[in-house]
């Protein structure tokens, strides 16, 4: 996949894509959905972006990761910001994000909906 001095830029965007739960191939490899990167002029690497539900299950692993500890474990404030963030990238237009979030969190849909009808109404 690298060759012709492109290692610094697959390193560079490496972590954007491993953020997004995205998957690097080979732009040979790319199919009609994957986004293919150049550099210098040249194809260098395709990225399979993954599917929203996935990308929702994806980002609630990385803010685990970044807590340190299951979401569920967080006090209600904690919650509530993570719900606002999760709201501001897009999670709950994705189909069953409301369930997603709150399994995570370990609260109701009801508790769900009452953080983002809170941030709504601040």
């Amino acid at each position: 996949m690298t060759g012709n001095g492109d290692e610094p830029f697959i390193t560079a965007v490496k972590p954007l894509v491993d953020a997004m739960g995205g998957e690097m191939l080979p732009p040979d490899e790319a199919g009609p959905e994957d986004v293919v990167l150049a550099w210098q002029g040249v194809d260098v690497v395709a990225v399979r972006l993954p599917q929203l539900a996935d990308s929702l299950d994806h980002i609630l692993a990385a803010m685990e990761r970044r807590e340190g500890r299951p979401l569920a474990d967080l006090d209600r404030k904690a919650k509530q910001e993570v719900v606002r963030v999760l709201e501001a990238r897009g999670a709950f237009a994705v189909r069953h994000g409301v369930e997603t979030v709150a399994s995570a969190l370990g609260v109701s849909r009801f508790t769900v909906y009452n953080y983002l009808n809170r941030e709504k109404g601040a």
